[in-house]
């Protein structure tokens, strides 16, 4: 059974007492170590990786939540389009401001083709269907307005992948292809 470093620290500790650092390279309780060691290793890389794919899907709810109105009530589906078309040119500025500095015969800047590679991506998800909270649902309102930005409070809540024409449709959580 994996454990973590600490653990394996400790047992060899009260095992050895302070020889700790006097363990032959090769023994059972070295060994131990260095794959407690390598395995808490790659359990932080791992949450890091998976932390910053989460990383997007919390800032476009975070975005939503801003967004909400004082009073809330179910919104209407040309309501949530423009929010959605809002939240697809919120870098439209920065991405001017980027092409107006760069010098003729340039090639664009590694921000300027990450921003334009996001926006067309973020526009072929509005054809398909644009995953965001449903609005139109009150008590994913009320959870959306108390809502403190961590991923697992995203669980609670439900999801619809609006299209570009205003069909709605039910999604999940977290979002998986055209889910």
């Amino acid at each position: 059974m994996p454990s973590s470093l600490a653990k394996v620290q400790k047992h060899v500790h009260k095992k050895k007492g302070n020889k700790i650092n006097s363990l032959h390279e090769n023994s059972r309780d070295a060994q131990r170590l260095r794959k407690a060691g390598a395995r808490d290793d790659r359990v932080a890389r791992l949450h890091a990786v998976q932390k910053k794919a989460n990383r997007l899907w919390i800032e476009r709810v975070a975005y939503f939540q801003e967004r909400l109105p004082d009073t809330l009530h179910p919104m209407q589906v040309d309501v949530i389009q423009q929010l959605i078309s809002d939240y697809i040119a919120r870098n439209v500025e920065e991405l001017e401001v980027l092409k107006a500095e760069r010098r003729a015969g340039r090639p664009p800047s590694t921000r300027q083709t990450l921003l334009e590679q996001q926006r067309t991506l973020e526009e072929r998800e509005y054809e398909s269907g644009f995953w965001l909270p449903n609005l139109q649902d009150e008590q994913t309102l009320q959870r959306l307005d108390s809502w403190k930005g961590d991923w697992v409070g995203l669980g609670v809540m439900k999801f619809v992948r609006i299209e570009k024409g205003g069909v709605v449709k039910e999604s999940q959580f977290p979002p998986r292809g055209a889910s």
